[in-house]
């Protein structure tokens, strides 16, 4: 993508051969959504004459156009950038344009209300602020209303404004307008959202949209659209956040590296150290780039911007800067609520495309659950399991690569996704759910990580498989290690690169020092964890077996494995408590129960089984073979080259 596509807008020459967008920080973005013909584009014509926010001669041509067809001025016709649009008299695609008030600047995004251009909305809106919905005072609410403010909700956008629009063709009443408050706002009650106003307006008459009423509302004694949106929250506050710096390029400039991007959240300066996720690779800001002027120290969310490090190290297009002490999440599993567009149902196996700002990614499917109708709210049924167009599901999805993400509601930016297949758009939503991890900061300045020659990719290709890590827990006695030494045969036998890390063996040597406290079972995963990643990186399927009680530290193996772009499946061998103290293959339950073994899982000390395993085998009920029959059906896929 080239640096003209930054977000933001941009000027014309170049500074240092390298171009930037302004910031739009300062701009409050705004999306109006409606119905189709709720008049929700003759309203932002209206705004933008009124504002005096057009180009010079803008209205003088619509003028002529609209005496040329002998009709009354047109205010939509503002916005009909494409000729269909003006044939078919609807709005087809997203429109972004700035007006300033009183106040400050605006950016306007006019998002479609057909409902075969929801897609369009939800680009649209991916990034407003807040969000105007139109509803005409003759039609009242409608489905198209009510996905609508599904998909704000979805989107995270809390400051809504609901004009009730065309009370000119309701005769002014305010019984009507209260009659539809009542109704929608009882509606986004539903979904967690105060509208901030509800305002009686015409947009063909101009009553309550740019100025106060000449009469005809006396009854309403508010402010009119104007001024409700200049006493809305500005957008300066993703500055307090989390630093969040999303790499949509990489340019060589004058023998410099220098990557460009938009600050999502949080704020960079130079001399800060940066940790790049994926993969947690570390170093400094040595300059800060900006279209226009001289490089400065300091720069905030919503500017685009470049910078140079200090350290080299290898970035791409997908990597997401932060500071270490406030990392984002990074994993193969993400769970969201998710709004369906597509034309064929959402379920479990499917493949798409997952993209998460500058980041895309190949995911699947893993579950569907919690199915509601976006328009209806209608309560989610547990025999729903697949998602048809316009129902919004709890989704979790397993991605083909390292994902860098935040929930949703600690860094909205970081928090959205859409969902791709082919060249459609299918699908948004919302995460929610991840677990943070802290991340200890390099005790040395000194110490630099160094890249091989051989690419994993270049591994990968020679192998003809990916490196992964296969993490089994569960249970002593359950079968872990039966099963793992099963399925590395299973492995090598298909000429695939393969090595069993045993709990026992590891014991023996590297974690020979270490004892069964919590801390010490802790350090003992996260030395395991640390060498599973540099084998996976050399392309080796790693097989794990411990039972790695603790969530926490089976997270954090997840998380350090991803670091080097490795597969990570977590499989629970799951068998009752009884079952594997009556196979009791080491004798340590009768050593338990008698005392003479403190701390023992399972007895004296916690098991927390896997709240979101990939991969399940009940060895209770499966035989060590059909186990692994179940686990390769689930792990070939994934590792195989297509």
């Amino acid at each position: 993508m080239s640096a003209s596509n930054l977000r933001g807008t941009s000027s014309s020459s170049p500074v240092s051969g390298f171009r930037f967008p302004v910031s739009d920080a300062s701009r409050l973005k705004i999306v109006f959504v409606g119905h189709v013909d709720h008049g929700k584009s003759t309203l932002i014509g209206r705004i933008l004459v009124e504002t005096n926010s057009l180009p010079e001669g803008k209205v003088e041509a619509i003028q002529k156009t609209c005496l040329a067809e002998r009709r009354p001025f047109e205010y939509a016709f503002v916005l009909d950038a494409l000729s269909e649009e003006q044939e078919q008299n609807i709005t087809i695609d997203t429109t972004q344009i700035q007006f300033r008030s009183a106040r400050r600047d605006y950016v306007i995004i006019d998002a479609p209300g057909h409902q075969e251009f929801l897609k369009n909305m939800i680009t649209g809106a991916a990034n407003a602020d807040a969000a105007v919905v139109v509803i005409a005072a003759d039609e009242g609410v409608r489905e198209q209303s009510r996905r609508h403010g599904q998909l704000l909700n979805l989107l995270g956008i809390r400051q809504v404004i609901v004009a009730v629009n065309k009370m000119d063709l309701a005769g002014f009443q305010e019984e009507r307008f209260r009659e539809i408050e009542k109704e929608y706002a009882a509606f986004l009650l539903g979904l967690r959202i105060t509208a901030r106003a509800f305002i009686p307006i015409s947009a063909n008459t101009g009553e309550n949209v740019t100025r106060d009423s000449n009469g005809a509302t006396p009854w309403f004694r508010e402010d009119n659209l104007l001024k409700a949106l200049d006493r809305l929250d500005g957008p300066g506050s993703a500055a307090d956040l989390p630093l969040r710096f999303p790499i949509q390029d990489v340019y060589r400039v004058e023998n410099r590296r220098v990557f460009a991007g938009r600050i999502e959240s949080g704020t960079l300066k130079i001399g800060d150290q940066l940790v790049f996720s994926p993969h947690n690779k570390t170093a400094r800001v040595a300059t800060i780039e900006r279209w226009g002027t001289a490089p400065t120290e300091l720069a905030r969310a919503g500017e685009s911007i470049g910078i140079t490090l200090s350290d080299h190290i290898f970035i791409e297009r997908g990597h997401v800067a932060s500071h270490e002490t406030d990392a984002p999440v990074e994993s193969n599993r993400v769970h969201a609520r998710v709004f369906w567009i597509g034309r064929e149902p959402l379920r479990a196996g499917a493949r798409y495309r997952l993209k998460l700002v500058t980041q895309e990614v190949e995911c699947q499917v893993v579950s569907v659950t919690n199915v509601i109708d976006a328009a209806t709210l209608d309560a989610p049924t547990a025999e729903n399991t697949e998602l048809k167009t316009n129902e919004v599901a709890d989704v979790t999805f397993q991605t083909r690569a390292p994902l860098v993400f935040d929930n949703h509601d600690r860094v909205p930016n970081l928090g959205r996704l859409v969902l791709v297949d082919g060249r459609n758009l299918v699908g948004g939503g919302i995460v929610s759910g991840a677990v943070y991890m802290s991340r200890k900061q390099i005790k040395s300045e000194n110490i630099f990580w160094t890249e091989s020659e051989i690419t994993a990719a270049r591994r990968t290709a020679r192998n003809g498989h990916r490196g992964a890590v296969v993490w089994l827990t569960g249970l002593s006695g359950a079968g872990k290690s039966t099963i793992a030494r099963a399925l590395e045969n299973e492995l090598f036998q298909r000429a695939m690169n393969t090595y069993v890390l045993d709990g026992d063996n590891l014991r023996h040597g590297l974690n020979s020092n270490l004892g069964f406290a919590p801390e010490d079972r802790a350090e003992n995963i996260r030395r395991v964890s640390e060498v599973a990643k540099l084998m996976a990186d050399a392309g080796t399927v790693v097989i794990t077996s411990f039972i790695s009680p603790y969530r926490i530290d089976r997270r954090l193996a997840r998380e350090i494995a991803l670091q080097a772009g490795a597969e990570f499946v977590e499989i629970f061998v799951n068998a009752p408590l009884a079952v594997c103290e009556e196979r009791d293959p080491k004798g340590l339950y009768q050593k338990a129960r008698a005392g003479q073994l403190k701390g023992f899982t399972g007895i004296d000390a916690p098991y927390e089984p896997p709240e979101d395993p990939d991969i399940v085998v009940q060895t209770d009920e499966l035989t060590a073979a059909e186990s692994v029959d179940r686990i390769l059906s689930h792990l070939l896929p994934r590792l195989r080259l297509k």
